[in-house]
């Protein structure tokens, strides 16, 4: 089975992006980042990728919007972060 695409965009020095990127890596998913650190351009194309979330980071596995750090985090709670990626 091919592997998931995950995509997640994020500004270099937010904590959560660094966060959120962490828990990926402790699963060892790899994963698309597109940093856009001051892109205004960049963040609302992401806006409309996210039904207007502006924050970052924002976390898309297989074309599905995850959501944020928070997000992530809840759903790897939940023992539903697994399932997702697999």
């Amino acid at each position: 089975m091919a592997a998931k695409q995950v995509e997640i965009y994020t500004w270099r020095t937010c904590p959560f992006c660094i966060r959120a990127k962490a828990l990926l890596d402790s699963k060892g998913t790899e994963y698309t980042e597109y940093a856009i650190d001051g892109d205004e351009a960049a963040r609302s194309q992401m806006a409309e990728k996210t039904g207007g979330k502006r924050s970052v980071p924002q976390i898309f596995i297989d074309g599905e919007h995850i959501g944020g750090c928070d997000d992530i985090h809840a759903l790897d709670r939940k023992g539903e972060l697994d399932p997702l990626l697999a």
